[in-house]
């Protein structure tokens, strides 16, 4: 289960890059049209925000989590969002740093509308893959954003190697981590 926690962890970090760059842009371009599937940087990220919120009901097995993802409502700032979203990366590393071996295959079941007995139901491992992918692939939109402002997008994607850990010492500390031993 330790790479799904590294993973989690990854996660976190790259949203805190992510977002304290988005940080340093005004307002009206954070919310300003852009091109993409969700069309500024503030409907990517809530959109981001707003999944993770449903998947993470979906794992703690709150049945509720279609009232999570319909009453979502979306973070007008940046500063905002970046609460929001940091509190969402700690429940899901929470989530990830108690799983025990085994764990992949529990099934976790969703509600896409017509009640968790109605629907779908899929193996934890793949829950969390997915969760995941889905977070890079909308980090990513995001990235490219903000390449069409001012500001330049942060690295994203030196969490994992060890051989890497000199280009994120300063975010690591700053999220209170230390390099595993």
């Amino acid at each position: 289960m330790s790479l799904l926690l590294t993973l989690a962890r990854a996660n976190r970090l790259a949203n805190y890059r992510l977002l304290a760059a988005v940080a340093t842009l005004p307002d009206a371009e954070f919310h300003a049209p852009r091109t993409s599937f969700f069309p500024s940087l503030a409907l990517t990220l809530n959109h981001l925000l707003n999944v993770d919120h449903y998947y993470l009901a979906a794992l703690y097995g709150d049945a509720a989590m279609c009232h999570v993802w319909a009453s979502y409502v979306p973070a007008a700032t940046v500063t905002e969002l970046a609460a929001r979203q940091d509190d969402s990366d700690r429940r899901l590393i929470d989530f990830c740093a108690c799983l025990k071996a085994g764990d992949e295959e529990r099934i976790v079941a969703f509600d896409r509308g017509a009640g968790i007995e109605a629907g779908p139901r899929e193996p934890l491992g793949r829950v969390l893959a997915h969760l995941f992918m889905h977070q890079t692939h909308h980090r990513g939109q995001a990235h490219a954003m903000l390449a069409g402002t001012a500001v330049e997008p942060p690295q994203l994607d030196d969490f994992i190697l060890l051989g890497d850990c000199v280009h994120r010492e300063a975010d690591m500390a700053a999220l209170g981590w230390a390099e595993p031993v």
